[in-house]
């Protein structure tokens, strides 16, 4: 089929590529002319292990191309809208990009053609668009993406659902989409039509319950901390519990990035506007303990350099909001880097993917390529974004280098015995600390 993608950012792009990959013939529409210069080179605007290659595959056979002209699109069977949907300042969806970019797809659509809504929008945005659709001719549906940054192409060409909400009464619609996802749906992923609003309300539930999970176990390790228990074994034990699953149970410095602070933030806002405000009253809490473990990790270095950080030299390392992206939207890891930055520390920061992306965001820190140049010389060292090369550190031959040996492991993804053992004060938020062992007197 032909197939364009209206939107090539970091949902846009995979999706046009994932397109290609299934045989498709894809066009990438954007405005940005740099943007759609790097991709049309088979150059990634930004990281996503496996997609350059499928960047490269697309465009070597001809599959997969990009422009900046939306005529380029002309006498596509199906557009798919893939633009970002930024939070505003009072935490509602701005829907500009997405109304720009329907305005654009529906100046080439042709009759018969569907549209197809990708973007994290309001519940009732499709029901908004949809007249404005069919006076063009074309129909609309609504496609929700699920892609975890770092699984991005994974969860293209593996996805674990593919729902479509469609109109009632519009079987077309579906029909055109399953001829879209038909190499999925035969090599087994399960497939949901549902309304339009339903599926405009799948990703937003499902971001809003990971949150709430993630939330939870650190709520938790609040408790932990006082108390003197092990948050990591306590998600170990109800993890047991197939009610309740040890996924999304890890502790740490909480969650962040592109999508679960700002979809929790929209879907109250929508909330709000629906009137039915006190149903989700519940993810302002979910909200305020995720921003409440950045401030604790930010304690909990200051207590372990005797009060201040002013003039310590503090290692950090980690700047993305996850492992396996650069990307540093709302980045846990780097707020706290600009936290203690302001308290007067010396961060001497690094990150395998993200520096370049924190750079601009965070000039007062200072950047180093790798490891052994942030540790060097460190009065602490702070892992805050869990890659896999963070885990695999040897803290015998890191002892060597810094000034002092203090580790705080702000995504409990180290061995703390291990750590113990090569002369480190381990520290990390949820466990046992110099706090609750007075406490308890211990």
């Amino acid at each position: 089929m032909r197939i364009s993608v209206f939107g090539c950012g970091y949902l846009g792009a995979v999706h046009a590529a994932a397109m290609a990959e299934l045989g498709h013939q894809v066009v990438g529409i954007d405005v940005d002319p740099l943007k759609i210069d790097s991709l049309a080179k088979g150059q990634a605007p930004f990281f996503e292990p496996g997609l350059a290659e499928l960047l490269e595959r697309g465009i070597r056979s001809g599959a997969l191309t990009f422009s900046t002209d939306p005529e380029a699109a002309r006498g596509a069977a199906v557009h798919f809208i893939a633009v970002g949907t930024p939070q505003q300042a009072d935490g509602a969806a701005d829907l500009r990009f997405v109304h720009a970019a329907l305005d654009a797809v529906l100046a080439i659509a042709q009759p018969g053609d569907v549209v197809v809504g990708k973007s994290t929008v309001p519940v009732g945005t499709a029901h908004a668009l949809r007249s404005a659709v069919e006076q063009a001719g074309a129909r609309l549906a609504w496609n929700p993406e699920f892609l975890r940054e770092g699984f991005a192409v994974r969860d293209s060409l593996e996805p674990d659902r593919i729902v479509y909400g469609v109109a009632e009464g519009d079987t077309t619609s579906a029909a055109v989409l399953d001829r879209v996802y038909a190499e999925l749906l035969i090599a087994g992923s399960p497939r949901m039509v549902t309304d339009l609003a339903t599926a405009e309300l799948v990703k937003v539930a499902a971001n809003a319950f990971l949150a709430t999970k993630i939330s939870f176990i650190n709520a938790m390790a609040e408790i932990a901390e006082v108390v003197g228990a092990d948050v990591t074994q306590l998600a170990d034990a109800i993890g047991h519990d197939a009610r309740i699953g040890r996924r999304f149970l890890n502790a740490g410095i909480g969650f962040g990035g592109g999508c679960l602070p700002k979809d929790i933030r929209g879907f109250v806002a929508r909330a709000e506007e629906l009137g039915v405000g006190p149903a989700l009253d519940f993810l302002r809490d979910v909200d305020a303990v995720n921003l409440r473990r950045r401030d604790r990790v930010v304690a909990l270095t200051r207590e372990a350099l005797g009060g201040t950080l002013r003039g310590r030299r503090i290692a950090v390392l980690g700047l993305a909001f996850k492992p396996d992206s650069d990307d540093v939207r709302d980045s846990p890891a780097l707020d706290v880097a600009r936290r203690l930055a302001a308290e007067g520390a010396r961060v001497v920061a690094t990150d395998p993917a993200a520096v370049e992306t924190a750079r601009p965001v965070a000039p007062a820190l200072d950047y180093r390529a790798g490891v052994i140049e942030a540790v060097t010389a460190a009065d602490a060292v702070l892992v805050l974004t869990e890659w896999q090369q963070y885990r695999e550190l040897d803290p015998v031959a890191l002892a060597a280098l810094v000034g002092g040996r203090i580790v705080i492991d702000g995504r409990l993804c180290l061995d703390a015995q291990r750590w113990q053992a090569a002369g480190w004060q381990y520290l990390s938020p949820g466990r046992i600390t110099d706090r609750s062992r007075a406490l308890l007197g211990v």
